[in-house]
């Protein structure tokens, strides 16, 4: 992720939470999230686009930025 986080340079933000700490525990039900690691992508709106659970995929990412 870190790769990718340099790769979009500025083109998309990451927030990364730790569930075991306060922040990550106040947000977890906000956003329905349980399971780590979760990843949520939300358009510049603060709309959720998709989520994944499990392994992060960056293509994804670099498809949903193509098609923006």
């Amino acid at each position: 992720m870190d790769g990718l986080e340099q790769e979009v340079n500025g083109q998309v933000h990451f927030i990364r939470l730790n569930i075991q700490e306060q922040v990550g525990m106040e947000l977890a039900p906000v956003y329905d999230f349980e399971f780590t690691p979760t990843f949520i992508y939300f358009d510049s709106e603060g709309n959720e686009v998709w989520r994944m659970v499990g392994d992060f995929d960056p293509q994804r990412v670099r498809d949903t930025l193509a098609n923006e």
